[in-house]
Order: structure tokens, then sequence, then C-alpha cells
């Protein structure tokens, strides 16, 4: 290299990622989207324990968020992330139609989810050996757990949902274990006619296994897939489904994660979806849903000031992987891109052209991709 001239790498050598955030939770691309990633304002708004939904439309990072949080701890704070699909959506169906449920049937089904998901990503994150020790009322309820999936859960939905539909057969574990751990004094009986009584029976053993914990980190459970609507399932379904989600997850967080007083560590449910989607299930007090408890992606900037947005340090640091640590940080849009174009007879910068293609969002970050790709 000549002494005093910044190499930057050609355009075919950039390192330019994936356009899909969940590409990044494979373990060994964590890194480069650590690199990648950039920390803002929203991501401290979202660290509160008060936000509850992570909103913004299609592209604007929602996914990215929740992504990076399950990947790294912040904040002391452990997150994971779990996706609901067409195959949860189609069971959600199933169970309407084999249980008669109502609205309220789908909030107290979604609650029992999120305590089984919270439950297990507190036995992987805090110690195994300390929790199962300490705190005889988790124990039994993981022993419960353990026994139904034979000692082979997997985190996901799917398999939660399964928990939820043998109803008879978990709140019989549960009360069986309760009983080993000398919890209670004699075992109850359950049948899967009295679907509804066995949910709360169920709920409660989760809600007494966790306000018994007490933990030294917080944790975040993210759920996220709701933007997708399932193909081969009713809209009326799809919404009633997801406002099921979001009443629970609202109740869960407002009447027993936050109520949970003696415990350093505190626990959070949020959800990721499109304000669209927020605004047709039709929460009860939405806007102040939306102004207490909500986080809102909006990346719109002028044009006047878009050296100073967050949306120009995206692609600038996307074009930074990989470079000589000697360059500039902030000059490489301008190295790559370096022309003015001529509006209505005055001259703009690049991005603000790119911009004028864009709907202001991170993923529009492909339509850059692939002119770089071109050039």
């Amino acid at each position: 290299m000549r002494k005093g001239v910044k190499m930057y790498l050609p355009i075919k050598d950039l390192n330019l990622g994936f356009n899909d955030a969940i590409n990044y939770r494979r373990r060994e691309n964590k890194n480069a989207f650590s690199q990648l990633f950039i920390k803002n304002d929203k991501l401290e708004d979202l660290m509160k324990l008060s936000s509850y939904f992570l909103m913004g439309d299609k592209g604007t990072g929602k996914t990215a968020y929740a992504v990076w949080l399950s990947n790294n701890e912040y904040k002391n704070t452990r997150s994971t992330l779990n996706y609901i699909g067409e195959t949860e959506y189609q069971k959600f169906v199933t169970l309407k139609k084999e249980k008669n449920l109502n609205l309220s049937d789908y909030t107290n089904i979604w609650k029992v989810i999120i305590l089984l998901l919270v439950s297990k990503h507190l036995y992987e994150t805090e110690g195994k050996e300390s929790l199962l020790n300490k705190y005889i009322k988790f124990r039994a309820v993981n022993s419960a757990i353990d026994d139904y999936y034979e000692g082979a859960f997997s985190p996901e939905i799917m398999n939660a949902i399964e928990f939820v539909h043998d109803s008879s057969l978990s709140a019989s574990l549960l009360n069986e274990y309760a009983n080993v751990e000398g919890l209670i004094k004699r075992k109850k009986t359950f049948s899967e006619a009295k679907y509804q009584t066995n949910l709360l029976y169920i709920q409660q053993k989760f809600e007494d296994a966790l306000k018994s914990l007490k933990l030294n980190k917080n944790h975040t459970v993210f759920i996220d897939g709701i933007d997708l609507r399932p193909t081969g399932i009713d809209y009326a379904d799809y919404l009633e489904c997801v406002k099921g989600l979001a009443n629970a997850v609202w109740q869960i967080n407002n009447d027993l994660f936050s109520t949970i007083n003696d415990s350093k560590g505190r626990l959070k449910a949020t959800i990721l979806l499109r304000p669209d989607i927020f605004n047709a299930i039709g929460l009860q007090n939405a806007n102040n849903r939306i102004r207490d408890n909500a986080v809102l992606l909006d990346w719109r900037i002028p044009y006047n000031r878009f050296e100073q947005s967050e949306l120009y340090r995206i692609p600038n640091r996307l074009l930074s992987i990989g470079q000589s640590k000697e360059l500039d940080k902030e000059s490489f849009w301008d190295h790559y891109f370096p022309y003015k174009v001529n509006v209505q007879g005055k001259e703009e910068h690049s991005f603000i052209s790119f911009l004028r293609f864009s709907y202001f969002r991170p993923r529009d970050t492909e339509f850059f991709k692939l002119v770089v790709a071109s050039s």
C-alpha cells in the first residue's frame, strides 16, 4: 500500500451480509451482526420493563432488535426469540374447533404458552442446578415439563401448544410433582371435559413457580412472526389468535411479572407487530397502550439532516465491515457513491437520491445492496 493512500475494498470483496435478520441467529453469524447493529434510543426504550409491544412497518427492523438482544446480554438482560408461524395458527384453529374456544380462552392459552417459554428460558440461562436446588415450586414444574416431553423439550411455540392441548395430562403431571415435592397433600384428577379449568390450574402452577424465584438478571421473551398472515387461515381466525396473544402479553406483564417485587431480576414478554395489525385487533385503551407500553420504529428523516441520521449510519456501517481501521467510518458511502444527482436544476447528495426510491427503512438496504452489486 502506498503511504498516505487510503485503500478501500473493491466492490466485489464487500461483505453485505443477509437481508433477513433471522439469519443472524446462527452461531457463526452472530459476531458479524454485532458489528453491523447500531444501538440507539429505540433500543434503550425497548429495555424498559413497560415496553410490551415492539411496533413498526415491515422492514423497520423489529426482528433485528429482537435477534440482537437474543444474541447478546444487554443491560443485565438476557432475551430469547420465539416465532409463531402457519403451523401454530392452524393448531389454534384446530383447538378452537375441538374445545369450542372463545377469545378469553385464547388469552388463557397464550398465557400458559408464554409462562412455559419463560420457565424453560430461565432453566437454560439462569443456571439449571441453582434454580432446581433452591426453588421447590420451580423444580416441581420443571419435572412435570420434562416428564411430558420425556426430557426433550425444545423451546418452540408449537411444542408449548402441545402441552396446552393435552391439558388433562399436563395438569395431572404438575399436580403429581407438586405432591412429590410435598407442596400438596393429595393428588387431583383432571378431565379433558374441563379444559378451561385445567388451563387455569396449569397457569396457577407456573405463576406460583415464577413468583418463588429470586433472579439476578432480567429476562425477556420476544414473540415474532405475527406480521406474516398465514395462508389457508381465515382473517378473522388470524386476528382472534393475535388478539388473544396481545391480551395475554398485556395481562401477564401487568398482573404477574410487574407484581414480583422481591426479585432483583425482572421478567417481561414482548411481541413484534405492525401498527396496522395492532389497530385491527382492537385492544381496549389502544391509544394508551401505544403511548405507555409500545416502542415504535420510525426512521423517517428530513433530507437536509440525513448525514446526522441513524439511517445514514446503517449503510456506512455495512460498507465498513472488513475495511481497514485507518479509514474514516463516515466516509464509506461517499467513496462508493461519489456523485451528485440533478433534481429540478439542483444537485443533491447521492444518499438523498437513494432515499427518494426508498421507504426510509433499514430493509431498504436490500435495494442499496443491489445497487452496489451491480456497480
